[in-house]
């Protein structure tokens, strides 16, 4: 059973702020230094925190990369509201023009070399459009397993989209989606009422 990610997790106002001081530092490093540049002292000075304020909140850099990507793009889904939305292929489109404005974001912010911030950002990203696509596809008529369906499509999702944000001289977000639509419906596999 797949489940869409909490809304935001119920946490003391404190713990809030002193995360947001941490990914707000984090952030301002991550574009000025690039994420293999930044040590945990880096962020602790920036956000005027002591280490051990950072390690109850986060095992290390990594961790803290991870979970900033995926508030990142739990935000951004958020602001189309697709995480409370259900299958259509206009949801559908917007999910992979939401993808490739992102993953353009993060590829700018990700300097040459930096495999670990590649791979965080694709688990994150290509995990949460699973989720996403399984939880829509639960609530349609799929010829597939709504995991398996939603696997595959997330695949395809981002490395289409991981494409286009790599590409100099790309079409607009809503173009490209549009023509790629029906690769990905494709994996989806929905029966047809009638």
């Amino acid at each position: 059973m797949s489940a869409i990610p909490p809304p935001q997790e119920k946490l003391d106002p404190r713990v809030k702020r002193t995360r947001a001081l941490i990914q707000q530092a984090f952030n301002e490093l991550l574009a000025e230094k690039g994420f293999n540049a930044i040590s945990v002292q880096d962020i602790t000075r920036q956000a005027e925190i002591n280490r051990a304020t950072f390690y109850a909140h986060f095992p290390d850099k990594y961790a803290l990369l991870e979970y900033s990507i995926r508030q990142a793009f739990m935000q951004a889904l958020e602001k189309r509201t697709l995480s409370a939305c259900h299958y259509s292929p206009d949801n559908l489109k917007a999910l992979v023009v939401i993808v490739c404005e992102f993953l353009a974001q993060a590829n700018n912010l990700c300097k040459a070399g930096e495999n670990h911030f590649e791979s965080l950002v694709e688990n994150q990203v290509r995990k949460q459009i699973q989720e996403l696509l399984e939880f829509w596809l639960e609530q349609v008529r799929s010829e597939l397993d709504p995991k398996t369906a939603a696997t595959a499509a997330s695949w395809v999702i981002y490395g289409l989209a991981q494409e286009w944000s790599r590409n100099k001289h790309r079409s607009p977000a809503e173009v490209y989606a549009q023509d790629i639509l029906p690769l990905v419906q494709s994996n989806l596999q929905l029966k047809e009422d009638g």
